[in-house]
């Protein structure tokens, strides 16, 4: 097997997995055999009874000791997740009877209760709730197991409370969508084009979003379906075109089923794995049917916010050159949780006599033809650069900085996945609740035994890998994929091929030394030995969105704001999609699917604000 910088972790032999989540070698007892209607309706019966009660110590006590209360705005607005009962009952303490949190009920709209087993020798009870709170209704799931530390009851191993809508502002969607018409005689009237015209043209927004990929379009869609005012700035030509002007041969790595949009599903004929441009070009239509608001090939001149009428002022540049002010209550950060390019200098560069770009700025390898090419960096886009450099006939280096985590698309999205996002899976908006539903924590657990399964499956090419001089890492204590996404946003490879180009030979690995300096013909390093090269490709990742924003709206605007994205100590990630620091300033990205689910999440908070329910000054 391939070496692991990261092992996971040996379980002591009389310990197991479930000990581990439970935290006790006899904390939860199966309930395999029992009827979970009958269980799933007497848990929810008790804690009823305790919030009607307002007792704290009684809705403490429905979890075992060591369970997890994950909140999305329910109880605070804020995004928590809480393990243990003296934390839960500190949480309720603050929240209980404000939130006014109330009427728990099994969602008959929803799949019945159902004995869940991730992995062997782990099961609880899967329950999807409704619930209320004071100013709108949510949505939960409890996990259900047996304590056999308190006489076999029922109790929540996690529970998962979040807001879905707020009292009289549902989404305008199915029985509340809109009628599009006034019937009847009206002088003067304008039709459906002349309207969104002069929508889009006159646009003076509550909310301006700035960028126009999946992050803006999926929190202009939520906002437009709450009717709250937005207006979309995208500093290119045509919706898509920051996929459009990626590398030639980007294909999205996560499947299909994984990626819908809110509101407007990917066809059913959809590939399972997405061409950039197509992605592009759905974009476009998505913007267009769902009669988003946008500013195409505009950008941000400054933006000053007043914290006396929390507002801002926001120049803009339109692509004529003219000049308009703007002075919505709220600006999102659309422009992805990358950030800015991370392009590192080095010692002799300006006098290399190649070309030296940032992976952002690659489009093909097809001017390089039996030429010379390196790329700086091992995970996804290096990996796919490298190979769109061997089909178009180059000499392909990789210069390996660390370690990477590698799982083949196949064997390591289809394990992740399996019973979720795939073709016979729950309807999405349930696999969202599942999957977000679940603590990181337990994810973490989780995935250590699912890494292993993996690497097992994959342990033809990572050998291969580990022959070939690549050094491989299974992540953080072994969880893998998912958190090392969540910890840094990167540091990993989804293997759509190129891990048996760099195993036969076919793209070369260097390993385990430094650059030492660029010469006029290629790199030196550290150890003496020299690379030629004809193109370099600095794939090198990003910086923090955070210094985007700097970069956009200054260091005024930065200073106040928290950095954005790995995780806080309660196992949830810092900043993005709720308060930013800064009053009024939202940070939204994140893949498809975080878009998808987290876009509702912020445009709750947005809408809130905007009716009083909820103090832009205070979390």
């Amino acid at each position: 097997m391939a070496a692991i910088l990261y092992p996971p972790v040996s379980f002591a032999t009389t310990a197991t997995i479930p000990a581990t989540l439970y935290d006790s070698d006899a904390g939860a007892k199966s309930l395999k055999e029992d009827d979970v209607k009958a269980v799933a309706d007497t848990f929810v019966a008790s804690l009823n009874s305790a919030l009607e009660r307002k007792s704290v110590a009684e809705v403490t006590n429905h979890f075992i000791d060591r369970g997890f209360w994950r909140d999305l705005l329910a109880l605070e607005w804020e995004f928590h997740t809480f393990q243990g009962k003296d934390q839960i009952g500190e949480f309720l303490t603050k929240n209980l009877e404000t939130s006014g949190v109330k009427n728990f009920e099994i969602d008959s709209a929803a799949l019945p209760p159902v004995v869940i087993s991730p992995q062997e020798d782990l099961e609880w009870v899967q329950v999807f709730l409704t619930f209320e709170t004071k100013i709108g209704k949510g949505v939960a799931v409890a996990r259900l197991v047996r304590d056999v530390h308190d006489a076999d009851k029922v109790k929540a191993f996690a529970l998962y409370t979040g807001l879905e809508s707020l009292n009289g502002f549902e989404e305008r969607i199915g029985r509340n969508r809109v009628l599009g018409v006034d019937h009847g005689q009206h002088a003067g009237r304008k039709s459906w084009t002349e309207k969104r015209k002069q929508e889009v043209d006159n646009a003076d927004p509550a909310v301006l979003i700035v960028g126009g990929g999946q992050a803006g379009l999926t929190i202009a869609a939520r906002l437009k379906m709450m009717g709250v005012g937005h207006l979309i700035i995208e500093r290119n030509q045509r919706v898509g075109d920051n996929w459009r002007k990626r590398y030639k041969f980007l294909v999205l790595h996560d499947p299909v089923y994984y990626d819908h949009l809110p509101y407007i599903p990917f066809p059913e004929s959809w590939p399972v794995f997405t061409p950039k441009d197509k992605l592009a070009d759905f974009f476009q239509s998505y913007a267009s049917m769902l009669e988003l608001n946008i500013w195409t090939e505009t950008s941000l001149d400054s933006a000053v916010y007043d914290d006396e009428t929390n507002t801002w002022t926001v120049k803009i540049i339109r692509n004529d050159g003219s000049f308009h002010e703007l002075h919505p209550r709220h600006i999102v950060q659309a422009t992805g949780h990358s950030g800015e390019p991370n392009i590192p200098t080095f010692k002799g560069q300006d006098k290399f006599k190649g070309k030296l770009v940032h992976s952002s700025q690659h489009t093909t390898g097809a001017d390089f033809k039996g030429q010379k090419a390196v790329v700086v960096g091992c995970c996804n886009s290096g990996h796919d650069i490298a190979h769109d450099f061997y089909e178009q006939g180059a000499d392909v280096t990789v210069y390996q900085r660390s370690s990477t985590y590698v799982m083949s698309s196949e064997n390591g999205l289809g394990t992740l996945f399996e019973g979720l996002y795939e073709p016979n899976g729950p309807p999405l908006d349930q696999a969202d609740l599942i999957f977000y539903s679940t603590p990181l924590k337990v994810h973490h657990l989780l995935n250590k035994s699912l890494t292993k399964k993996i690497a097992a499956l994959d342990k033809t090419i990572l050998e291969g890998l580990e022959k070939a001089g690549f050094k491989l890492d299974y992540g953080y204590e072994g969880s893998g994929f998912l958190m090392k996404y969540y910890r840094r946003g990167g540091g990993y490879y989804l293997d759509v091929g190129c891990s048996t180009l760099i195993a036969d030979g076919r793209v070369k690995i260097k390993q385990g030394t430094g650059i030492s300096e660029f010469t006029e013909d290629g790199i030196k390093f550290s150890d003496g030995t020299e690379l030629k090269a004809d193109i370099v490709v600095l794939a090198t990742g990003y910086k923090n969105m955070r210094e985007t924003a700097r970069k956009i709206f200054g260091d005024k605007v930065a200073d106040r704001c928290r950095d954005v994205w790995g995780l806080n100590e309660e196992n949830e990630l810092n900043t993005m999609w709720r308060d930013s620091g800064h009053p009024g300033f939202w940070f939204h990205g994140g893949n498809l699917s975080h878009c998808r689910f987290y876009s509702k999440r912020l445009a709750l908070q947005i809408l809130a604000e905007e009716q009083g329910l909820k103090d832009r000054n205070r979390p």
